[in-house]
């Protein structure tokens, strides 16, 4: 490649990725300014973060969305994460003909938008008394068979060999699950904790369902309620919006090595 084609090239690319930061800064600019230079497109730095702040913890439960919103996500996550690697590595270890059938009928229920199945579920849970609860949260989506099939298809990768030689020395399959696939398969985990993390934080109509006590609200929640009413204030409202965005950002900053490694398929 020339100088000119890599000149272009990283021209190109700053350019886009300028361009993808551009919603987080005006964000933050929209949080430090009053709803008036919101509305009028500010693009500079304003003064008014610590009134918008006082705001916002004084209109809204901050505290108790955010402490509810790491618990359903962390919760959410470690379940997810055990359950849909564990049918993912029978799925493909244990492998015949029977399993490829039911494996095709659970990618089949990704077909299925979840406003159709949320009334039916709704009215199970509250027949069994989860609403309002991190049962009722988690129980619709331990299992997503995009999960399930990522770990299926990681577990391909998996040397035979070497469970061949673990099942002669003792071992029996959860053993060699939990001491040797787990460890095999890091990457794969950091890709399917990023997105399940990411998914249950920003989840907001089936916990907007479910949760209709105003000690479950969760961050998405939260930033709805300051929609509500006639008048918007849109510097508290980004603030919020902002303090929502933060721990998804941490969160694929720390992974993103092993998110793109995972999502490959990738196995070290």
């Amino acid at each position: 490649m020339t100088k000119g084609k890599k000149f272009l090239a990283y021209s190109f690319l700053t350019f886009v990725s300028l361009l993808s930061v551009f919603p987080l800064y005006w964000m933050m600019v929209a949080a430090t300014n009053k709803s008036v230079a919101v509305s009028r497109g500010t693009l500079m730095f304003g003064t008014e973060l610590l009134n918008n702040t006082k705001k916002l913890f004084a209109s809204q439960n901050v505290y108790a969305a955010l402490g509810n919103s790491f618990k359903y996500s962390i919760v959410m996550t470690l379940v997810s994460l055990f359950i849909c690697s564990i049918a993912g590595y029978g799925f493909e270890i244990f492998h015949d003909k029977a399993k490829d059938r039911v494996m095709s009928i659970i990618l089949l229920a990704m077909m299925v938008p979840f406003a159709a199945i949320m009334i039916p579920l709704y009215q199970m849970f509250s027949k069994a008394n989860l609403l309002n609860s991190t049962l009722g949260f988690i129980l619709p989506s331990i299992s997503t068979p995009f999960l399930i099939m990522m770990f299926r298809q990681s577990a391909r990768s998996f040397p035979v060999d070497i469970m061949e030689a673990a099942r002669l020395d003792g071992l029996n399959e959860f053993q060699i699950f939990c001491r040797m696939f787990i460890p095999t398969m890091r990457s794969t985990y950091a890709a399917a904790m990023t997105i399940t993390f990411m998914n249950a934080w920003n989840s907001y109509l089936w916990p907007k369902v479910i949760m209709s006590d105003a000690n479950s609200i969760t961050m998405p929640m939260m930033v709805a309620n300051l929609k509500s009413g006639y008048v918007t204030d849109y510097g508290t409202l980004m603030l919020a919006v902002l303090l929502c965005t933060i721990p998804t950002v941490i969160v694929f900053f720390l992974l993103q090595k092993s998110f793109a490694e995972g999502i490959t398929g990738a196995v070290k």
